[in-house]
């Protein structure tokens, strides 16, 4: 029996979703699929439109990411037809996780933002997590969007160094 290609993405989303105890961004699914070339960046972006759809799939959206979740039904979904995947493809799949998971955890577990506040000030709001427990959380008001926009920057290059300064010197 042929398969959709389609479904056979979306298994292949639903499986990675699965793997993992942290939300993967749109760009780090993509990165699997489509070096791989399984399919192209388009294609991607509808399937992953029609999980979200369909609730398999949630998605929260953060500055430039876009973080996905598996959601209950797309677990119970892959239960029933993970079975349509070739196991070659679950072992791609598992040994992309086993060479990139500590990189893509720390990936989504270092979250910045900025806002405009009430004040006309701008607010850049920047945190550290571990699973879903906050390890740091700073929200910093400064004078434009710029420096704003460059602290968010900077926090996803130097979050550890700056944490380490924190504790060293509280403790």
């Amino acid at each position: 029996m042929t398969q959709d290609p389609l479904t056979l993405y979306k298994l292949i989303v639903l499986y990675m979703l699965d793997r993992v105890t942290f939300p993967l961004t749109k760009a780090q699914v993509g990165n699997f699929i489509l070096d791989r070339e399984y399919t192209n960046f388009l294609t991607l972006q509808q399937i992953i439109a029609e999980l979200i759809d369909a609730d398999l799939v949630e998605a929260r959206s953060n500055r430039n990411r876009t973080h996905l979740l598996i959601t209950d039904e797309g677990r119970e979904t892959l239960s029933f037809f993970e079975n349509r995947i070739n196991d070659s493809i679950k072992e791609e799949i598992n040994t992309f996780f086993s060479e990139n998971e500590m990189e893509m955890r720390n990936e989504v577990s270092i979250l910045s933002d900025y806002y405009k506040a009430v004040s006309g000030e701008y607010e850049a709001h920047l945190l550290a997590k571990e699973k879903d427990v906050k390890i740091v959380e700073i929200t910093l008001s400064v004078p434009d969007e710029d420096t704003a926009s460059a602290i968010c920057a900077n926090w996803q290059k130097k979050n550890q160094d700056i944490y380490q300064y924190i504790i060293g010197q509280l403790f």
